[in-house]
């Protein structure tokens, strides 16, 4: 076995483990870094794959940005897990019976499964010999597939838009600037001078 197949092997197995420790982990906190080291794990993967751009923005991205963002959120909100954990208790068997029909549909689609004999070829990205790795991607997004790269960020940005407006929510009872009312105010209006004598109060 070479050192590549071993990585390969080691990679993989600690993903997954990983993954599953992160559903199965008690403690949210340590749930947050079975899930770095998922990352990790798959950073290992797209090093091995040849893809060293995309496992650096995985390390950079979502262990260094989002994995920490997760782990701050749980140790500083102080959610009561164990309602939670009672919540989901009660859809339990909802959620086994959809697991159950969505292993049997993947069941279905591997057992049916054929392998084209020019897949491995059709598979290659369309990058000239002797380019790199991020020059490659490069020409790959922002050349051959620049619609479908833009036409996804609209879709994020429409999504997001989305999220916004959904979750706004108008309170009569918190103070909210009015820039307008500042800009226009009349300073003589809103300035008063008080003649204090020595030994009086306001």
């Amino acid at each position: 076995m070479s050192v590549t197949v071993f990585a390969f092997y080691l990679f993989a197995i600690s993903a997954v483990a990983a993954g599953l420790m992160v559903v199965l982990s008690r403690n949210p906190v340590h749930s947050v870094l079975w899930l770095i080291l998922a990352f990790l794990s798959a950073a290992g993967l797209f090093v091995l794959l040849g893809a060293e751009f995309v496992a650096m923005l995985l390390v950079i991205v979502y262990v260094g940005a989002v994995a920490v963002l997760f782990l701050f959120v749980v140790m500083m909100l102080d959610i009561d897990f164990a309602e939670l954990k009672g919540e989901m208790a009660r859809y339990m068997p909802l959620g086994l019976l959809i697991g159950v029909v969505i292993l049997m549909q993947l069941g279905i689609a591997f057992g049916a499964w054929q392998s084209a004999e020019t897949a491995m070829d059709m598979r290659a990205a369309p990058v000239p010999e002797g380019v790199q790795n991020t020059a490659a991607l490069g020409l790959l997004i922002y050349d051959r597939y620049i619609l479908l790269f833009q036409l996804a960020g609209l879709v994020l940005l429409v999504a997001m838009i989305g999220a916004i407006v959904l979750t706004l929510r108008h309170r009569k009872d918190v103070k909210r600037q009015n820039v307008l009312a500042q800009m226009w105010r009349d300073p003589a209006k809103t300035l008063e001078l008080k003649d204090v004598k020595p030994g009086q109060g306001l």
